[in-house]
């Protein structure tokens, strides 16, 4: 590895994982390099828990610093380079946005889970935590009936770091998903998963605790 690469951050990161996916996705917006280093959530190198004893992705690590929030990985990428204007849009209204977060991160995701992977948790009530996180899908389908895309009339922040995670919603019964009455998110995230942003930011990478292949992402 070059010296001008070792300056580079070191993004931990594992491909599926809505929370990196959301990172990787504005740190390539931003046009910023990293190192990539692909985890195995079963078998996460040493040195991750190390730096960070919550061991989960994404990480990243400056010379000085180590964030682990996915949010904040992704406003220190806006603070870097921010050819969008898309923290301009995150601070326009900084409650409704950390009110948005929120409710995706906790609400959303909570129901995400247990809808998803129910069996992990009580099979029983996979449907009710569909329905309660239907109510949260609906509002995005009403939003988008009143605008282009969640972040106004271009996509932005708000797209970028809730779509990963319809995603998730969808893979867990996508005949279901596609049935629903959600035109306008439907094809947003059809956009979204088909644009040249995505297949990027989900290109698979080698497993960096097997080779120690850091990967300029």
């Amino acid at each position: 590895m070059s010296k001008l690469e070792q300056k580079k951050p070191i993004l931990y990161s594992f491909r599926r994982c809505p929370f990196a996916m959301r990172a990787r996705l504005i740190i390539k917006k931003c046009n910023i390099n990293v190192l990539l280093r692909e985890v195995e959530l079963r078998d996460k190198p040493d040195c991750l828990i190390a730096i960070s004893p919550k061991a989960t992705v994404p990480v990243l690590v400056l010379p000085n610093q180590v964030i682990e929030q996915s949010m904040d990985i992704i406003l220190w990428a806006l603070s870097c380079n921010d050819p969008y204007n898309m923290k301009e849009a995150w601070l326009e209204d900084k409650d409704a946005s950390q009110h948005f977060l929120n409710s995706l991160d906790n609400e959303f995701k909570n129901h995400l889970d247990r809808y998803k992977y129910s069996s992990r948790y009580e099979p029983q009530d996979k449907i009710m935590h569909r329905n309660l996180a239907m109510l949260w899908i609906e509002k995005l389908e009403n939003k988008l009936s009143k605008s282009a895309h969640l972040s106004g009339s271009d996509i932005g922040i708000f797209d970028y770091i809730s779509l990963p995670f319809v995603r998730q919603f969808r893979i867990a019964d996508p005949e279901w998903f596609d049935s629903c009455n959600l035109p306008n998110l439907h094809k947003r995230l059809s956009e979204f998963l088909e644009s040249k942003l995505f297949m990027q930011t989900m290109k698979k990478m080698p497993i960096w605790k097997k080779t120690g292949q850091d990967i300029v992402f």
